[in-house]
């Protein structure tokens, strides 16, 4: 009974990783489609580029909530079964980069994959459901980083590293099962793997700068002289 409960678990935090809160935040303040806007991801950058801070702001607590709830739920269901823990979140983050509700679809209608965002916030959740306090170092740091570099990529890959980080910390001072350490690497690969196009561009010095960031703020400054 309780591997059917296991099961379920994982089902249902794919289920809620996939929900397209981007989208349907930016659906809801300006009728777009966030698909057709930039990236086309539907995570919480695209939504800020397409609808403004706010909309951006409000996915990233929408989304940061799914994986916290996938672990809480796995928690709850099987308490001493910390593979089922880490489990959660990282299904929630493959929901949520491969979300079933966002198919993609070619000329002739047909189904060819599925489309989400790259994970970044939702490793974060994760990271808050397995030690809460978490996100009094991730949240901040993260925002740091976003808004300070202002690439989106660099954000995101750097989130689930501190997650390893800190985990690994945690772990060797006895807080937390070392198995928790895996969530991070897990998370690690599957954004690294769903930003491959974006760390080639950055590669190259091609790589979209978020105008609210900091170095967004000096490029516009230093466009801005140059037509002087």
């Amino acid at each position: 009974m309780q591997i059917v409960l296991d099961i379920a678990v994982v089902f249902l935090a794919y289920l809620l990783g996939a929900i397209p809160f981007g989208l349907l935040v930016v659906k809801l303040k300006t009728g777009q489609d966030i698909r057709e806007i930039e990236s086309g991801r539907t995570g919480s950058t695209n939504a800020m580029r397409a609808a403004g801070f706010w909309a951006g702001m409000t996915t990233v607590m929408l989304d940061i909530a799914k994986g916290a709830v996938s672990v809480w739920a796995a928690s709850w269901l099987d308490p001493h079964n910390y593979w089922l823990h880490v489990a959660a979140p990282i299904v929630a983050i493959i929901g949520h980069n491969h979300s079933i509700f966002v198919p993609e679809r070619d000329e002739n209608g047909r189904i060819v994959g599925l489309r989400g965002g790259a994970g970044g916030v939702p490793a974060v959740g994760g990271a808050v459901g397995l030690w809460p306090a978490s996100i009094l170092i991730l949240v901040p740091l993260g925002m740091l980083i976003f808004f300070s570099i202002g690439i989106a990529s660099v954000a995101t890959v750097t989130a689930a590293l501190l997650v390893i980080i800190l985990f690994a910390i945690r772990a060797a001072q006895g807080h937390l099962p070392w198995i928790y350490v895996w969530y991070g690497v897990g998370a690690e690969i599957l954004l690294m793997w769903a930003l491959r196009p974006n760390l080639k561009k950055l590669f190259a010095g091609e790589e979209r700068v978020i105008k609210y960031s900091f170095y967004g703020w000096l490029l516009a400054r230093r466009e801005g002289a140059k037509k002087l």
